[in-house]
């Protein structure tokens, strides 16, 4: 007789992961591959970052400070709130896993907007709780209204990607204090805030701000996009101590390495290579915008470090002839966007191949 897991956990798709860039690379014969599919940033890490992994490869075989005391101390200061305000996760995925089996009992609700970041859906299947999706507005936008019309006794959780993935577009700060005002006692609003620093726009809500007022919030942020330290997966939630109390009781003793620890305190001291990263976006969002309309294509205003383009036609197929021609995007078929692609920021160079390419595939 074989052994079962939970009956629900055969309903969720697990997580497949795309060939490397190396893999890819051998299979088509290519020489070079232009990865933007995955928005990571193309300056890569901070030197100081990388500087602070080299000092602490001696301590390796040590247990990681399960407190991540350092990183905790240096946050505090750069955010100026308490220590007791943060909590930390191998990256923010794991953090929204946390929230899910702390505070989700198959009772509850989750809300989200659709499409928004699909681990949101995850943490609602895994603790059997209904999901709650409620469609972006026209332009792409959250539609807060309508979110806030669907709150019921049983909803627990709100998650607000802001800016969102995968369309990039923001949530004002009018509309989100609006929102708050009707949101009842009984619900945590999560601000998954993983582009913020990317914003640019005059409007847009820093949901600390609602933290330091007391507001039912909890703010994520992250390592892995502007700071460029994806493969350390280091992410951080922001709230009050009761409120984060669940997530220290369910997460593991030492679930951030040694290594992302320091590289995070060291690229958060970094303010020169954010502000080069954040310069290198704006140049590069606005030249893929001016290229896409000069190419008659739709983008959507995006105040992430990625640019969701329509292109008109299946983008699957698009897809694979960008990839014939070295370059790897990612498509909107996840989000249920089958005509979008989303590409993010590279350098100059590759910029500019993206279109290239672009205009070649959409020839073909």
């Amino acid at each position: 007789m074989p052994v079962h897991a939970r009956a629900h956990v055969y309903q969720m798709s697990p997580y497949r992961p795309g060939k490397t860039p190396e893999q890819l690379m051998t299979e088509l014969g290519l020489s070079e591959l232009i990865k933007l599919s995955a928005n990571e940033n193309p300056l890569g890490a901070s030197p100081r970052a990388m500087e602070a992994i080299v000092q602490h490869l001696n301590i390796i075989h040590r247990y990681p400070d399960g407190n991540c005391t350092v990183l905790r101390d240096a946050l505090s200061e750069f955010h100026a709130l308490p220590p007791d305000h943060f909590a930390f996760g191998n990256g923010s995925d794991e953090l929204i896993h946390l929230f899910g089996i702390a505070y989700l009992e198959p009772s509850d609700e989750l809300m989200m907007a659709h499409p928004s970041f699909v681990r949101y859906e995850a943490s609602a299947q895994l603790n059997q709780a209904t999901l709650k999706k409620i469609p972006l507005t026209p332009d792409l936008r959250h539609d807060l209204p309508a979110m806030a019309n669907a709150i019921t006794e049983r909803t627990k959780l709100v998650y607000i990607a802001n800016p969102n993935n995968p369309t990039g577009t923001i949530v004002f700060r009018s509309e989100l204090e609006h929102f708050l005002e009707r949101v009842p006692d009984h619900v945590l609003v999560i601000l998954d805030e993983a582009y913020y620093e990317y914003v640019e726009h005059p409007d847009y809500p820093s949901g600390l701000d609602y933290v330091r007022s007391g507001r039912n919030v909890a703010v994520l942020r992250t390592f892995s996009k502007a700071y460029g330290l994806a493969g350390l997966r280091v992410g951080y939630a922001v709230a009050r101590p009761e409120v984060l109390d669940p997530i220290e009781r369910v997460r593991e003793p030492f679930n951030v390495n040694t290594l992302a620890q320091v590289a995070a305190a060291a690229a958060l001291d970094d303010t020169e290579h954010l502000e080069r990263t954040r310069a290198f976006n704006r140049v590069g969002l606005e030249y893929l915008q001016s290229a896409c309309e000069r190419l008659g294509l739709r983008t959507i205003p995006s105040q992430a470090n990625f640019l969701l383009i329509e292109v008109g036609c299946q983008c699957a197929r698009l897809q694979q002839r960008l990839l014939q021609r070295g370059v790897l995007v990612r498509t909107g078929e996840a989000f249920g966007m089958p005509t979008y692609l989303r590409v993010n920021t590279g350098s100059p160079e590759q910029n500019e191949r993206f279109i290239e390419a672009l205009q070649d595939a959409l020839r073909e």
